[in-house]
């Protein structure tokens, strides 16, 4: 746009100029070698414009024969790479298909018609096809020959990461890792092995150094990166606790500051308070823990807050726990096992029930048989609730990666990923065997297989008082099996020969039986599988 707009003005002042020049006539006169020219002002300006543009169009004439070995070189080697480019492209289509032989194909003839240290994409395009052949040895020199590059070296540094981790070399892996992500932070693999490699270390602060420089790139949000702050400032209290107090007193409080909701961090940070003696606020970062979530672990150090408090003083710490969260299965636990330290029976019991409504769950029957046990001793009745126990849902637990955790960790045992347990109930136990007993009024379910043919069955013709059969009704009825009715087995004769019943299991002194709760709950359900 802006050169054909100064095209305009030229031309535009071109004609000014032959105008300005037509409005002024005038004669130029020229002598020559004795001879004298005489022309028109405007003939004069006519011609040398002629030969401006002559010696213009001369002077470009010489040049492109001058310049014309060198052009017609560059239109070849332009045509060249542009072949190239294509067979390349190609290449790199052929190679995300999974077509290995294509892929070798168009390498070989990019590497002909382009320089490799021109375009280093040649570079992985051979590495991927020699991983589709299967040439994973062949891959990991060409990816090695890429450190060389500086354009390339994120590239090798990823291919030889991959081909580590399919090697299951881990340490290998975080090795490569670990330069990539000297080089670039933002990446988020290298970033991720390298954590894993700092916090399987124990380097708390090589990781919280990591999370920063994946902040700062927006490679995580701010919320997962307060997250991952928050578990290694956890994990780092916990390794000060006993060598620098002061020091995990710092990281557990910045750790709870980020995330109030966060149980370990909350853990951590009173427990140093504690150690300091500086209760009040340990109580109150506890209480806030568990008004966002009751924890056990929580009640356990806000009851022992104070180790020479009395058992009632712990059980009225309990309570002021229940008071802040109301209705839910761990506050009444809380407060049921601080009443059993405190022999208050009666208390525990209720508590324990009510638990029991809340959430049915291991704990809370281990719990009412222990107060059972406590308060009557009554061993039938112990042994029912452990019954209750071992078939009722597991408490929830610190799992990761199938593995079961009495306390929690920053790492998985497993796998080294970073804040991988969580609160939750492990993987059900099987299911409760099914009850074989005959239960009153089961249905009979009878299930015929068509297409088989019928074996004869023997039917025992029990009779039945005023009531005659004809000869053409009995044979009707040969197919048919009788239900054996409280008549029939009015009418089985005297003399007839005793079946022995089953043997039944004979039943301890104090066993209670059958509890009238489960009693009534099969009965409404008739059949239980699980």
């Amino acid at each position: 746009m802006i050169r054909l707009l100064a095209f305009l003005i030229v031309v535009f002042a071109l004609g000014l100029g032959f105008a300005w020049l037509a409005d002024r006539p005038g004669d130029m006169v020229v002598t020559f070698n004795g001879y004298q020219y005489q022309v028109s002002l405007m003939v004069a300006a006519v011609a040398v414009v002629a030969v401006v543009a002559a010696v213009m169009i001369v002077w470009w004439l010489i040049k492109s024969l001058w310049n014309s070995p060198y052009t017609i070189s560059r239109y070849f080697r332009v045509r060249r790479r542009d072949r190239g480019y294509q067979a390349l492209s190609t290449g790199m289509i052929a190679a995300g298909a999974g077509d290995g032989a294509l892929a070798r194909k168009k390498t070989k003839e990019a590497a002909k018609l382009i320089r490799s240290d021109q375009e280093p994409l040649i570079h992985l395009l051979e590495a991927q096809a020699s991983l589709l052949e299967g040439d994973h040895d062949g891959a990991r020199q060409k990816f090695e020959s890429m450190l060389d590059d500086p354009e390339m070296r994120l590239l090798g540094l990823r291919g030889l990461y991959l081909e580590a981790e399919r090697l299951g070399d881990r340490n290998a892996a975080r090795h490569y890792a670990g330069r990539a992500a000297a080089v670039a932070p933002q990446l988020a693999w290298a970033a991720e092995s390298t954590l894993e490699e700092l916090t399987a270390r124990g380097d708390w602060d090589g990781a919280l150094k990591l999370v920063d420089a994946q902040k700062s790139t927006r490679q995580i949000e701010r919320d997962a990166a307060n997250r991952r702050r928050a578990v290694l400032l956890t994990a780092k209290a916990q390794s000060l606790a006993d060598s620098d107090p002061a020091a995990a007193r710092t990281a557990a409080v910045e750790a709870n500051r980020l995330k109030p909701d966060f149980a370990p961090a909350a853990i951590a940070a009173a427990a140093a308070l504690f150690k300091q003696n500086d209760v009040r606020k340990g109580s109150k970062i506890l209480e806030a823990a568990w008004k966002a979530e009751p924890h056990p672990e929580i009640a356990e150090l806000y009851t022992h807050a104070r180790p020479g408090d009395a058992v009632l003083d712990r059980l009225n710490r309990a309570k002021k726990l229940q008071e802040m969260k109301k209705n839910h299965a761990e506050s009444s636990m809380t407060v049921a096992r601080a009443a059993l330290d405190a022999q208050d029976l009666s208390t525990a019991r209720r508590e324990a029930e009510a638990a029991i409504r809340i959430d049915r769950r291991e704990g809370a029957y281990l719990l009412l048989a222990d107060i059972e046990e406590a308060e009557t001793g009554d061993q039938g009745k112990v042994r029912q609730l452990l019954s209750k126990a071992v078939r009722a849902p597991r408490d929830p637990a610190w799992v990761a990666d199938g593995v079961v955790s009495e306390r929690w960790a920053p790492v998985s045992p497993v796998t080294g990923r970073l804040d991988a347990f969580e609160w939750r109930a492990p993987m059900e136990r099987l299911g409760q065997l099914i009850d074989s007993r005959d239960e009153p009024d089961a249905p009979v379910v009878a299930i015929e297989a068509p297409g088989r043919p019928e074996k004869p069955v023997d039917v025992i013709d029990h009779a039945v008082p005023g009531n005659e059969a004809t000869g053409k009704g009995a044979e009707s009825r040969e197919d048919d099996v009788t239900p054996v009715t409280a008549a029939a087995f009015a009418a089985v004769p005297a003399d007839a020969e005793a079946v022995e019943p089953a043997e039944e299991l004979a039943r301890l002194p104090d066993d209670p039986g059958v509890d009238p709760d489960d009693e009534a709950e099969k009965s409404t359900r008739r059949f239980r599988l699980f």
